[in-house]
């Protein structure tokens, strides 16, 4: 068999092909003094730093139009330290809406109570004292219980004991409490046996079902509200993708319109789930960014936070520029005035 003859290839000018990359789109180093809105705008404008911004540009573009904004966590994200930036979100009042995994919510309460949460599972499951501390369960029974009696959710009772039953010390860091404090939805939805809480005999199934039953109800009101708003999904692969699908499908059953949506999933690695419940199936745009939570939570948050306070700046000196105009203007029709009326 003889070499494939290459002199025979067709060529042409590199400055006639379709290039996915163009000078335009690099990164620029910044000043050390830059602001970090500047240093956002700066990133190269490929991949994940391109929906880095389009989702910044969502969500300051639907809070202002008065659209709904949504988060739904895991346990991970309290656990890597980024709940005072979802709080901080829910306070400056852009995040209007939580939902939670039955992690998330043990993990939230634990630094709220003790200040420290998340065991070392390998040493304490070989002494058998994996889950086993009183307070976890302890509150979460108290909660189920209230829930259950007064049909108030699950995420409300636990809120409610850690701000005001139980008196937390750390209640400035605790998702539950500050949703309770701030009257905006934090639902709570658990799976049977798959917390630590569910070890002890003091849960009780029956109770324990009708709270999270109730919060899947408080959460399908608000799924039917995400019309034109965005919903985000952090750092759950499995229970808070199946609930919201779950939602969606009640939402769109009773004739709730769910266009414009936009879904975001922010995570370590894709996951089937994700990708089908959260950002293909329920909205009209999905959009992914995998990293580290403890990098890309702040990183969302301070761009968020920095685009708001450029728009209010803008505003600010468009509305004293218009004002001085006016000034100006009725300034030079007094001095018109007063010429007229001397002569």
């Amino acid at each position: 068999m003889q070499p494939f003859d290459l002199t025979k290839i067709r060529t042409y000018s590199l400055h006639e092909r379709p290039s996915k990359v163009m000078v335009s789109d690099l990164g620029v180093p910044i000043a050390p003094n830059c602001t970090i809105a500047n240093w956002i705008d700066n990133l190269p404008k490929q991949l994940a730093a391109v929906e880095l911004r389009k989702v910044r540009d969502y969500v300051v573009e639907r809070y202002k139009a008065g659209k709904l904004i949504a988060v739904a966590l895991g346990g991970h994200v309290i656990k890597t330290g980024c709940g005072p930036y979802l709080i901080d979100l829910i306070e400056r009042g852009i995040i209007h809406a939580v939902a939670m995994n039955g992690s998330a919510a043990i993990h939230d309460f634990e630094l709220a109570y003790a200040g420290k949460t998340s065991e070392d599972v390998g040493a304490q499951l070989a002494k058998g004292d994996f889950g086993m501390a009183r307070e976890t369960a302890e509150i979460f029974a108290q909660a189920a219980q209230y829930a259950a009696s007064y049909h108030c959710g699950f995420g409300h009772a636990l809120g409610w004991h850690i701000n005001s039953v139980w008196k937390c010390p750390y209640t400035q860091h605790s998702l539950l409490a500050t949703a309770y404090r701030c009257q905006i939805p934090c639902t709570v939805h658990v799976a049977i046996g798959t917390d630590i809480v569910h070890m002890h005999p003091q849960i009780d199934g029956a109770t324990l079902g009708t709270a999270a039953v109730t919060d899947f109800h408080i959460l399908c009101t608000v799924v039917s509200q995400l019309e034109g708003g965005v919903w985000f999904n952090i750092g759950s692969a499995v229970i808070m993708p199946e609930v919201f699908l779950k939602a969606v499908a009640v939402a769109k059953n009773c004739g709730y319109e769910l266009n414009n949506l936009v879904t975001v999933n922010f995570d370590k690695e894709s996951k089937y789930r994700t990708a089908m419940n959260v950002l293909r199936r329920p909205g009209s745009e999905g959009i992914e960014i995998i990293g580290h939570h403890e990098i890309l939570i702040p990183l969302w948050h301070a761009s968020i936070l920095a685009n708001l306070m450029m728009a209010t700046s803008y505003d600010k000196s468009i509305n004293e520029s218009e004002e001085k105009t006016s000034e100006k203007n009725s300034c030079i029709k007094n001095i018109k005035d007063q010429k007229r009326s001397a002569a």
